[in-house]
């Protein structure tokens, strides 16, 4: 056979697999442990005029897991015409983008390692093609480097939450819970993930707190979220696995028979002292407060979301936001330190995960002209309006024009009819 005739495909099929896999599948199991031709992106909608196109994919030729959920290492193949290391320049630009130790060029011949970890030693070595690291190899490496006792590392590699249903999480997804689950494994207690809205924050948290939960790493959890809807939709969506051991605070009352807690802030604080409710458990009650939208204000000295968290300083603690926010008056990365993962929404649009947009303009007569009261004027409520001209900036701030809200929406459903009516929306209100 002259490996020089045979395509890509035939080198991965004849040479590469089989020695990734090993003799009758000794080393990685190819049910999960191997995935081929994997995408991992979904390519950018590219939109022009009324047609809307995707970009091309990346898709990596191999990804290499110690379990479903772990990535560790990405292969590049290369047909036999071209060298060893062909591959290494993509190979190490998947890495860098799916934060993977280990990265892999092959041709056929042998394998060209590079060695992403830290570690003493050469960074990149070649290595015959029936030598390929097992998963227990390239473990134990990744082990060393970070410096996990036995007991750390059963934390790192604990499952996933599986339904069964082929849900899994985004690359991205991967990337903030396994960073997260090994800085606490570390000692980190205060941590700040930054993920652009829409790219599953929530689904992110709860494998987050399943992972910790199950090694038993964190026994009882607090969940915080500044609206209902959101507290309900958690709890009948992405963390229903916790079943019987899961409760919503609700109606200011406080059952600690519970391990995993979902509350509005608003719920567990308020004005006066006796109305804390958080102030019936004891400080010590929570392993793990993950506060979601933490740039509401959370860091603020003086907000109650803040008084939660100093109250249970003893646990680790998890900012989550889109936005952070930095101010004179509020600072998330003063009080969780700088982002340990930040997932953007220029990444998520490049990505495909993420719409892009444009900005269309509509000039409302109001808007454009300003709008003043007529003497004596008073609102719905019976009260005098100030006499003064109101723009723009006063809009549904210091003053809400009903009639103007409705030409809004008017305008908003008139532009889903031309394109999806019933496409996934977001539409960002001032309060």
């Amino acid at each position: 056979m002259n490996k020089k005739e045979l395509t890509e495909a035939d080198i991965r099929t004849k040479f590469i697999t089989p020695a990734i896999v090993g003799p009758n599948g000794s080393k990685w199991n190819v049910m999960t442990q191997l995935r081929e031709e994997i995408y991992f992106t979904k390519g950018r909608v590219i939109v022009r005029g009324k047609t809307v196109k995707r970009g091309e994919a990346k898709k990596a030729d191999y990804i290499l897991y110690l379990k479903p959920g772990l990535p560790i290492a990405v292969i590049e193949a290369k047909d036999n015409t071209h060298t060893l290391g062909a591959g290494m320049q993509q190979a190490l630009e998947y890495a860098e983008i799916l934060d993977l130790p280990f990265a892999y060029s092959s041709n056929g011949d042998a394998f060209l390692e590079h060695d992403r970890t830290g570690a003493a030693g050469a960074v990149e070595r070649e290595i015959a093609l029936d030598q390929f690291p097992s998963p227990d190899d390239l473990r134990a490496r990744y082990s060393q480097a970070k410096g996990y006792t036995a007991a750390q590392q059963t934390v790192t590699t604990q499952d996933y939450y599986d339904d069964g249903s082929g849900k899994a999480p985004r690359y991205y997804q991967l990337i903030a819970i396994n960073r997260t689950v090994e800085a606490i494994v570390k000692g980190e207690n205060r941590i700040l993930l930054v993920m652009a809205t829409g790219t599953g924050k929530t689904y992110t948290a709860f494998q987050i707190i399943w992972r910790l939960w199950k090694s038993g790493a964190k026994k009882r959890i607090l969940f915080l979220v500044d609206r209902n809807i959101l507290a309900d939709q958690t709890k009948t969506n992405d963390f229903k696995p916790f079943g019987q051991a899961m409760t919503k605070i609700s109606n200011r009352t406080v059952d600690k028979a519970f391990e995993i807690y979902l509350s509005l802030y608003q719920a567990v604080t308020g004005t006066e002292d006796e109305q804390n409710i958080f102030k019936q458990f004891s400080p010590d009650f929570f392993d793990l407060v993950i506060v979601d939208e933490c740039h509401r204000g959370s860091a603020a000295d003086d907000a109650n979301w803040r008084k939660v968290l100093e109250y249970f300083s003893s646990a680790t603690q998890i900012g989550m936001t889109a936005t952070p926010k930095e101010t004179m008056a509020v600072s998330n990365i003063e009080y969780f330190g700088d982002p340990i993962y930040t997932y953007s929404l220029k990444q998520g649009i490049s990505d495909g995960f993420l719409a892009p947009y444009k900005v269309v303009r509509i000039g409302l007569d109001k808007d454009l002209d300003g709008w003043r009261p007529e003497d004596g004027q008073k609102d719905k409520y019976g009260q005098l309006i100030e006499d003064r001209e109101y723009n723009d900036r006063d809009f549904d701030r210091n003053l809400i024009l009903e009639k103007r809200t409705a030409v809004v929406a008017a305008k908003v459903t008139e532009f889903l009819k031309a394109t999806s009516r019933y496409a996934k929306t977001i539409i960002f209100c001032e309060n």
